[in-house]
């Protein structure tokens, strides 16, 4: 596919696409996503060890930049909590300047990975490691926002995860009680807001709500403004950072990090819109696009930037269904920017760290990671060295080691399934050619799919991609039985067609499933969900089956 913006796709029938209602929708959905996005960015840019105004200009920048120019119609970009941790350390080792030049390389390094189509690639990462280290990510940032949320007021905090919180408990004493009080408030509402008051988002009020408090009550509660001092209005002038061959080659590690993680997290977001709204994104667009926001955020002053999935879902939620709403969220943004930065200051620290938590919790997704306790031990396994990678060294050696090791099992489960056998290749021919589907009647509103070989992370996303254009199909039947196994990847490819199926009224029927699949299905409750009369023995009453459906139906 031709590397070309969705939105200049959509402009090309914009009578169709841009209807007054669905512009007006659009401005509204930015107009939300503003209000999510404007404490989002103000945190994670404190946490990533820069003033607020980096977050703001990075959703700004970046995010309209993403939006303009991206393979979603619906991807809302900026800073995002995922960067906090790789963030906070280049700036430790490497300064602002090494921050800005890695990110300028990174950018460039994603439009070559969109231009060589490297999209699908990126893909093909087992679930269980994304998982992993998404996962670690969050413990790590949660622990980087305790000294705030309860006001120990501790400088020269370790870097080491353990040493770190070593030193929380030795310090527990030094808890100041109005700042930790601030910040359960803010908690509390960000939790509890959204339940009664939908159109005001919770971590929003938790900031005006928390600020007035300690400016009213003149509490003894840090502030961004004392923490930090005077904050930068606008956007800067944009400018090229100092860069030389002998820095470009210091950084290209910590630049390829960030390319790969600002890679993953845009597709993996573009995909969950996706699902989201019926639609299918561009996946090398999407990579150049984010290359493109990243470039413009470091000649700006600003952070990495990427596909934000929460802003997304509020966006998609919301109304947005164009790009319109991602410009609009920029546009809303900076117009909040220019008006409110001197009012920001005053925002206690406590409770972007109550936000935060709240990233956390969201970023870590316990239900995934313990569900994955259901798959096969080898991918458990994965799973649990690159969480705990991610946490005690780092988020590279993480992915590094991740992804050998699943490649390693990939490579033992495949030599486990495969077994030399002396059966007779005619015999086989004819057990093939009686089963042959062209030689049965297929009733009408029926389809029927067959997977051939091993159900894992390689295949997944391929299988997703055949069954995404079904067309007047009510009944899906999926062949297994040349399905000898499965892995996690494989049942997260399997649930979501079923998903998608059943949010179109499409019932699915699984035939011939052989033991290590059925097993693993059983574990994950899939067999009860899809219910036990759709898994059928054979194709013949696989085909039986789909025809009461079919019949029941009419």
């Amino acid at each position: 596919m031709k590397l070309k913006p969705k939105l200049l796709s959509l402009l090309q029938h914009r009578k169709k696409e841009f209807p007054r209602e669905r512009i007006i929708a659009d401005l509204t959905a930015g107009l939300v996503v503003a209000c999510v996005a404007l404490p989002l960015s103000i945190a994670l840019a404190i946490a990533s060890g820069v003033s607020p105004d980096k977050g703001l200009i990075t959703a700004v920048v970046a995010g309209f930049t993403i939006s303009l120019l991206g393979g979603s119609r619906v991807q809302i970009a900026g800073p995002t909590g995922a960067f906090v941790v790789i963030v906070y350390g280049i700036i430790q080792q490497y300064g602002m300047q090494g921050l800005l030049v890695s990110t300028l390389l990174a950018g460039i390094i994603l439009i070559i990975m969109g231009c060589l189509k490297f999209g699908a690639f990126l893909k093909f990462i087992p679930y269980p490691v994304t998982t992993g280290f998404t996962s670690g990510i969050a413990v790590v940032l949660f622990s980087t926002q305790v000294n705030d949320f309860l006001g120990l007021g501790l400088t020269d905090i370790p870097s080491a995860f353990v040493a770190k919180w070593q030193f929380y408990f030795n310090n527990l004493s030094h808890t100041s009680t109005p700042t930790l009080l601030v910040g359960l408030l803010a908690l509390v509402l960000i939790i509890f807001w959204p339940k009664r008051f939908k159109l005001f988002p919770g971590s929003l009020a938790a900031l005006v709500i928390t600020t007035l408090l300690v400016k009213v009550c003149d509490l003894p509660v840090a502030t961004i403004g004392s923490t930090f001092g005077t904050i930068k209005t606008g956007l800067i002038t944009p400018h090229l950072p100092d860069i030389n061959l002998d820095i470009i080659l210091k950084l290209l590690r910590p630049a390829f990090t960030i390319a790969f993680l600002a890679g993953i997290e845009s597709l993996l977001s573009a995909v969950v819109a996706d699902g989201m709204i019926g639609k299918k994104h561009r996946s090398n667009m999407e990579l150049v696009a984010t290359g493109c926001g990243n470039i413009v955020s470091a000649l700006f002053g600003g952070l990495p930037a990427t596909g934000a999935i929460a802003r997304t879902a509020a966006n998609i939620d919301n109304g947005g269904r164009t790009p319109l709403a991602g410009i609009a969220h920029s546009v809303f943004l900076l117009i909040m920017m220019l008006c409110l930065m001197n009012y920001i200051s005053l925002i206690p620290m406590t409770a972007l760290a109550a936000i935060l938590f709240n990233v956390s919790y969201r970023m870590s997704d316990w239900r995934s990671f313990v569900s994955l306790f259901k798959a096969p031990a080898s991918d458990i396994l994965v799973l649990l060295v690159t969480f705990a990678l991610t946490i005690v060294i780092d988020l590279v050696a993480a992915i590094e080691f991740g992804l050998v090791l699943a490649a390693i099992l990939f490579m033992k489960r495949m030599a486990d399934v495969y077994n030399v056998t002396n059966t007779d290749d005619d015999i086989m021919d004819e057990v093939h050619h009686k089963d042959d589907i062209d030689a049965k009647k297929i009733a009408k509103h029926v389809s029927v799919y067959e997977i051939n070989g091993p159900f894992f992370f390689g295949a997944a996303n391929l299988f997703i991609d055949t069954l995404s254009n079904m067309k007047d199909c009510k009944v899906l039947v999926l062949r297994m039985r040349s399905v000898p196994a499965m892995d996690a990847t494989g049942y997260h490819a399997l649930y979501k067609i079923y998903k998608r199926c059943n949010a179109n009224g499409v019932k699915i029927i699984l035939s011939h499933l052989q033991r290590q699949p059925h097993k693993m299905l059983h574990k994950y409750g899939f067999l009860d969900i899809i219910g036990r009369a759709n898994i059928c023995q054979n194709i013949d009453e696989s085909l039986m089956r789909a025809e009461e459906i079919i019949s029941s139906a009419d």
